[in-house]
């Protein structure tokens, strides 16, 4: 009988503030994952800034990658390909992570394969759900994107609905600078919120009309904003938890509610969520009860494996080296690149 020779592939992230590289054996094994987060440095100025953010990764993109081969107990030389993500994300990040994902594969002749960022975020839900395969249904929910994707097949999408404007996670980080707390604004309000309650103040839920699976967040944040105001006016003291705890809610409410009018519109019993947003406590927990109520199969990564990693973006390249995708030398960072696009 012959055997399956296993398949390492080392993958490297960089499109934001989080340097990592991972070493993942066949697709769903993860041996290392190494992440070195910048968000003590952003949080000086309440958000990422992308010249810092490139100037760090250059400075630590190496570290991170003979972290990650250590870790495995490996060498290059046991590596079947290279994995990178190539967009979307902040251009200068993004060149940094491509840059040395190009420079291994030409000086080990090592396979390249480019990977698209929300791909390896719909990815991490395979390495802890070893039984999970598509179709299905996934949200993705981070600081940058709101996507809901039908997922095909391994490396097969398509976005059937997405923001308009603001994504889920960045109305978090600008209602969390409004009612002065800290960067990153999705953890803190996410905390903050279990202090309040959810139903002290009624924020809008948005609904876009021509498109039922499109979000719209900006409504929301002007509300919140408004409220703050008029408080402010009227000399009111203003309660953070209640208004963290409905904020959420409002938020919440439309994520729970598109999705699984989608998962039940397009006939699927499995769904996953996926992104930084995916961690959040409530979001979780809501989407447990309303899958638990609907009969449907509920899939979420760790919180470690929602926010920007590498493992993910091996997953995801260990798939399209399976069905034969490499990238040439030429890739190049694509900071707008659209799901299921390849350069």
């Amino acid at each position: 009988m012959e055997m399956k020779e296993d398949i390492f592939i080392l993958g490297i992230e960089s499109s934001c503030d989080e340097t990592a590289a991972a070493v993942v054996k066949n697709g769903r094994e993860v041996l290392s994952n190494v992440i070195y987060s910048q968000i003590g440095l952003h949080k000086l100025y309440g958000g990422v800034v992308p010249e810092i953010a490139s100037r760090k990764h250059i400075e630590k993109i190496n570290q991170v990658i003979e972290g990650a081969l250590a870790d495995a107990q490996m060498t290059l030389q046991d590596i079947t390909a290279v994995g990178v993500t190539y967009g979307p994300g902040l251009v200068g990040a993004l060149l940094v992570g491509v840059s040395s994902a190009k420079a291994i594969s030409f000086a080990t002749g090592l396979p390249l394969i480019g990977v698209h960022h929300i791909e390896g975020h719909i990815s991490a839900n395979y390495i802890e759900n070893k039984e999970l395969e598509p179709p299905f249904m996934c949200l993705v929910v981070s600081g940058g994107h709101t996507h809901l994707v039908v997922v095909r097949d391994y490396g097969q999408y398509e976005i059937i609905g997405q923001t308009r404007d603001d994504a889920a996670g960045e109305a978090f980080d600008k209602v969390a600078r409004a009612i002065g707390l800290g960067y990153p604004g999705g953890p803190e309000i996410d905390r903050l919120s279990r202090e309040g309650n959810c139903e002290a103040i009624h924020f809008p839920r948005a609904k876009v009309e021509e498109s039922v699976y499109d979000f719209s967040f900006s409504g929301l944040k002007s509300s919140v904003l408004n409220y703050l105001n008029i408080c402010e006016m009227k000399g009111e003291e203003i309660n953070r938890a209640d208004i963290a705890a409905s904020f959420q809610k409002a938020v919440i409410d439309v994520l729970v509610g598109h999705a699984l009018e989608a998962v039940e519109k397009y006939g699927f019993s499995k769904f996953a969520i996926a992104g930084g947003v995916a961690s959040n406590s409530s979001l979780r927990s809501a989407f447990e009860k309303e899958c638990r109520e609907r009969d449907i199969t509920f899939y979420h990564p760790s919180p470690a494996l929602c926010t920007d990693n590498a493992a993910m973006i091996g997953t995801a390249a260990y798939y399209e080296y399976k069905k034969g995708i490499r990238s040439g030398l030429d890739l190049n960072a694509i900071p707008n690149l659209k799901l299921g696009e390849r350069q």
